[in-house]
């Protein structure tokens, strides 16, 4: 009988299953989706969820609680500034599941576990990412440009730099038949020596 045991033990001990919790748990917050198993992601829900909650209180004894389970500041800081205030006016229910069939290798139950954004939260969110992209799409450009005029800009007025004049070539005098030439006998392959030999 399993009475008040409700969480999976995964086929691990306390100190794999901590790890692999805390592990999974920062890969949601980074990637905000994340493909596992589905006993995996009903396990790392419950912790996903709760570092949310302590998230949107923000004081410093949160932080500090998160940044002992969550790897990496640049993660915690994330969770704090960005993920948290996506669910200000939200009470729980942060996470999704979708199941996405078995995997081939041991026919495992597969899903996705990921973050809920809701549809104003998206469009904003796809806002920023386009006007980011413009912003490098103008930068590169401008980069070019600038590369393009130290290139060109050799002399004054940004004026190209002259090539350089080629001596005028005289007249060849290595050609058989013309005077001042050496002529030199044409070498006998091996294999013609080898007829000469024979036929004498």
């Amino acid at each position: 009988m399993r009475h008040r045991k409700d969480h999976r033990k995964l086929s691990r001990t306390r100190e794999h299953r901590k790890a692999l919790l805390r592990n999974l748990t920062t890969s949601v917050f980074e990637h905000e989706r994340i493909e596992t198993t589905l006993a995996k992601a009903k396990e790392a829900r419950r912790m996903v969820e709760r570092m949310i909650t302590f998230a949107k209180r923000g004081d410093l004894a949160a932080r500090r609680h998160v940044a002992r389970f969550v790897h990496g500041d640049d993660v915690v800081k994330k969770l704090f500034d960005t993920v948290a205030p996506w669910y200000a006016e939200r009470q729980g229910g942060y996470t999704r599941i979708v199941r996405i069939g078995r995997r081939l290798g041991d026919a495992g139950e597969t899903a996705l576990l990921e973050l809920v954004k809701s549809p104003e939260l998206k469009e904003k969110l796809r806002q920023e990412a386009e006007e980011k992209a413009k912003a490098e799409r103008a930068a590169k450009g401008a980069a070019k440009k600038e590369g393009k005029a130290a290139k060109g800009g050799g002399g004054e007025g940004g004026e190209a730099p002259a090539k350089k004049e080629r001596a005028p070539k005289g007249p060849r005098t290595d050609r058989p038949g013309m005077k001042g030439t050496k002529t030199t006998t044409p070498k006998h392959t091996a294999r013609g020596r080898q007829r000469g030999k024979s036929g004498d």
